[in-house]
């Protein structure tokens, strides 16, 4: 393992933006942390782990050390009708999605083209159309940066919540995940009732869909309101749907009758956060080099060179605006560096 100085960070977030790591470090197994994390030299420098770079906004330089997650391999194992699938934490997650779908491993199909690495999915607890990652995780590997050894985390210790975990909490940069294992079935029940999976479904005339059917509408909605992040830099939705408790829910719908909502935990509404920012004007909406998507004001975008301050900036006055109309603070999906 080689330590690089001074490179170039913008093939390594989606949004494309130019940024540069003063260090950076390619980790293609759980050694190659070990004897970063034995270097003297290096435990005093701030670090930054970097997977996909799908969920991150480089607003300047990172004067650190940038620790690119690089481990691969997928592997299965069958218990009955339940499947046990592993990856390192440098796989593309819709690789290991496609993984699944082709061996008939049910669970995944849902949450297909996601962007992003499988080590990132539990911090993030990624999700998409019904269906969370904490539905299907089992456990992870996981690198304790103070201590060099590796601790596995069972699901309930992960304190999974929307968007949430406890590596984005109490031990936010204790941890670096270096392998997930999953647990998906080889029964399908498809979850066809989130957003228009059902009305496509309709469309191609699939009465009882196969995972594969599944993978293939929730793939072709995304692309539908999705920009490519290789044509076009973004990070997929750069706010969380917020949660708020059913009483200010009904007073919201009493102003704004068609407001856009879905079931959360008991006592709790879930709203859309693209609704709401469509709502104030957003959609399609360009300023400068950066804007909103055309097709899901949700999604924020790179229309040329834009810098990462230029990019957050935008997304101040979206927050801006929301609070004022709605009186409803929207929280950043994204990680601002």
């Amino acid at each position: 393992m080689i330590i690089q100085e001074n490179v170039s960070l913008k093939d390594l977030n989606t949004f494309g933006v130019m940024a540069r790591a003063r260090m950076f470090a390619d980790i293609k197994s759980e050694e190659d942390l070990n004897a970063l994390f034995s270097d003297e030299d290096i435990k005093q420098v701030p670090k930054l782990v970097l997977g996909g770079g799908s969920n991150m906004l480089f607003t300047k330089d990172y004067d650190g050390l940038v620790i690119h997650m690089n481990i691969q391999g997928i592997s299965h194992r069958s218990e009955g009708n339940d499947v046990y699938l592993s990856a390192g934490g440098g796989e593309i997650w819709n690789n290991l999605v496609n993984f699944s779908v082709e061996h008939e491993f049910a669970g995944m199909e849902n949450m297909s083209l996601i962007p992003g690495s499988v080590g990132a999915s539990p911090v993030q607890n990624i999700g998409a159309y019904g269906v969370e990652l904490m539905d299907v995780f089992h456990s992870c590997r996981a690198f304790e940066i103070s201590s060099g050894l590796i601790r596995t985390f069972t699901r309930d210790e992960c304190n999974f919540s929307y968007r949430d975990s406890i590596f984005k909490t109490t031990l936010k940069d204790l941890y670096i995940i270096t392998k997930v294992t999953f647990k998906l079935s080889t029964v399908f029940s498809p979850k066809v009732t989130y957003g228009a999976i059902q009305e496509e479904l309709d469309k191609r005339n699939k009465i009882k869909p196969t995972i594969k059917d599944i993978s293939s509408v929730v793939s072709h909605i995304r692309v539908g309101k999705l920009p490519d992040p290789k044509t076009i830099g973004n990070a997929g939705s750069f706010f969380k749907n917020p949660i708020i408790p059913v009483g200010k829910f009904i007073q919201l719908q009493s102003n704004f009758p068609d407001i856009v909502h879905y079931p959360a935990s008991q006592g709790f509404i879930k709203l859309a956060a693209g609704w709401l920012i469509e709502q104030c004007g957003w959609k399609g909406k360009i300023l400068g080099q950066t804007g909103t998507w055309k097709n899901q004001a949700l999604v924020i975008v790179n229309v040329g060179k834009a810098s990462g301050n230029e990019i957050y900036n935008f997304s101040e006055l979206i927050v801006a605006s929301v609070q004022n109309r709605f009186d409803i603070t929207l929280e950043r999906e994204v990680n601002i560096i």
